[in-house]
């Protein structure tokens, strides 16, 4: 009986480990430098290193905390975002006044999710894929997605050796038949899932590995640079770690609606 819970679990293994090799094969053929290239090489400003840190979403904190502390936003700790100066300086500020709206008020969370998705932001994306310092958004996505299938697999055989050991008397011939073979699939998704964290979880980031090259020497500023100009750091530390390097409260919470 048992074997019934057996092909399955195999074959869900087998499937999700395949997937996941041929992921890993297409990530490999990526065009990385072979060193990180200077900043200004290749156009790495604040809007950059943030994407490369978390995304578009970071770089949607990044322009609202830019323009709420230049008074040209108002955002309260309720959810609500005010526009107080309609003119936007560049692409990002003039996309996130659009997105807001004539009326010049929305919630925050649903304004987030929309400038996150314009194709403004997504620019800054698609040119550091192009310079290999961004993973293409296709490899991203396909990764993640090939290793939660393998999670699931190994989850699935977990859950049907579970109900195969249920069917069997325990100590008996059928319970040790049972488990020496659901180890096969068992070895195979873990051993998988080690691969993938050594060689494909890279990929499953926002910055490629030359990309995470170019963070690591970024740094946070130090407390030297904030005296110099206070600004500049607080906005390099919100593109490296997002809001929490915000030490107003309230801003903090306007972020987290």
């Amino acid at each position: 009986m048992w074997v019934l819970f057996l092909i399955p679990a195999c074959a869900a293994a087998a499937y999700s480990c395949l997937r996941l090799v041929q992921v890993a094969t297409r990530a490999d053929v990526l065009e990385v430098p072979g060193s990180a290239q200077p900043s200004a090489a290749v156009g790495i400003g604040l809007y950059e290193t943030a994407y490369l840190a978390g995304g578009p979403a970071r770089v949607v904190e990044l322009v609202l905390v830019l323009m709420a502390g230049r008074g040209r936003l108002h955002l309260a700790h309720t959810g609500w975002t005010t526009v107080v100066d309609p003119r936007g300086r560049t692409r990002l500020e003039r996309a996130l006044i659009e997105a807001i709206g004539p009326d010049g008020q929305c919630r925050t969370g649903p304004l987030r999710a929309e400038l996150a998705a314009h194709p403004t932001v997504l620019e800054v994306g698609e040119r550091l894929a192009r310079a290999g310092l961004a993973t293409p958004e296709p490899v991203r996505v396909g990764t993640w997605r090939a290793v939660r299938q393998v999670r699931r697999s190994l989850l699935l055989c977990l859950v049907l050796l579970t109900a195969a050991l249920a069917l069997s008397a325990p100590g008996t011939d059928d319970a040790r038949a049972a488990v020496a073979w659901f180890s096969l699939p068992l070895v195979l998704t873990c051993g998988t899932l080690l691969m993938a964290r050594v060689d494909v979880h890279a990929y499953t980031r926002f910055a490629a590995p030359a990309g995470m090259e170019v963070l690591r020497t970024a740094r946070l500023p130090r407390q030297a640079d904030r005296g110099r100009d206070p600004e500049q750091a607080l906005l390099r530390a919100v593109a490296m770690v997002g809001p929490a390097a915000l030490a107003d409260e309230r801003l903090r919470a306007a972020l987290r609606t």
